[in-house]
């Protein structure tokens, strides 16, 4: 069941929380909400929080100059403070993994691990580019049943994926309206990614500020955002990173593979 709170700036976001025990934060990408992690779900032990973003799916829409990933950071916190949660381990997609990062410097204290699916400290060109060509635009399948077929002939780095999955997926991106299928976001987040993938900014320093919390990062083998040898590069600043790489997936994993799995397990019992 999803909840609602408000932020100091009036807007009202959507949430859910299940289960008692260590704080997991599930975080999830660009346009996407946290419908994402129902796969992983029924895997995660202790309190599992997940949220809207502001301008997706049950949550407000705030308007372009709102839709950046410091703000975001600055509605988790609130959030956190809402639900009386001193601290969490971060599990977050794409997006969400920037987040992350960069709660690592806003407020440390908060975070007992940082677990990133598919993304780094150097995001691709290529990939953000792939995204920038669809983002903010309705798509143009007739029903559901179009766009999963769509989906699946669309994301060529993914292999051995059933049609139910991709049905699933249909059904978390889209509305289906009187006015045919809607994306499940502001249309606006467009400006504002584009705007952010014009900005050049060294995102090293937030990776590097998660020292001495446990990391973890889970790479789609084909993935056009985040590469093996960003992945390597972590490895060498944080020798004791755990990493998994999925076969046969792209940006980005499910997270309910035995190999993304493997890795959430490993994550969580390095917690503290």
């Amino acid at each position: 069941m999803t909840e609602s709170f408000t932020t100091p700036d009036g807007a009202r976001l959507v949430f859910a929380v299940q289960g008692k025990g260590k704080a997991i934060l599930c975080l999830p990408g660009l346009t996407r909400n946290m419908t994402d992690f129902d796969y992983v779900l029924p895997h995660l032990p202790g309190q599992v929080i997940r949220m809207d973003y502001r301008g997706r799916g049950g949550s407000d829409w705030t308007g372009v100059a709102s839709y950046t990933v410091l703000q975001e950071a600055q509605d988790v916190l609130a959030l956190l403070d809402h639900l009386g949660v001193g601290q969490v381990a971060v599990l977050g997609t794409s997006r969400g993994g920037l987040i992350g990062m960069l709660l690592a410097v806003l407020a440390k204290g908060r975070l007992t691990g940082l677990c990133l699916n598919d993304v780094g400290p150097v995001i691709e060109k290529a990939g953000l580019e792939r995204i920038a060509g669809y983002v903010g635009g309705n798509p143009a399948a007739t029903d559901l049943a179009d766009y999963a077929v769509r989906l699946e002939r669309n994301s060529p780095g993914f292999a051995g994926v059933p049609a139910s999955r991709w049905q699933q997926e249909a059904a978390k991106q889209v509305r289906v309206t009187a006015d045919g299928l809607q994306i499940t976001y502001d249309p606006a987040l467009r400006e504002a990614f584009l705007a952010g993938m014009a900005a050049e900014v060294d995102l090293w320093p937030l990776f590097d500020a998660c020292v001495g919390l446990p990391v973890a990062v889970i790479r789609g083998a084909n993935s056009d955002l985040l590469s093996r040898a960003t992945v390597a590069e972590m490895q060498r600043r944080r020798p004791d990173l755990i990493v998994a790489e999925v076969p046969d997936r792209a940006h980005v994993p499910f997270l309910d593979e035995p190999e993304s799995l493997a890795a959430i397990d490993l994550f969580l019992k390095a917690l503290p």
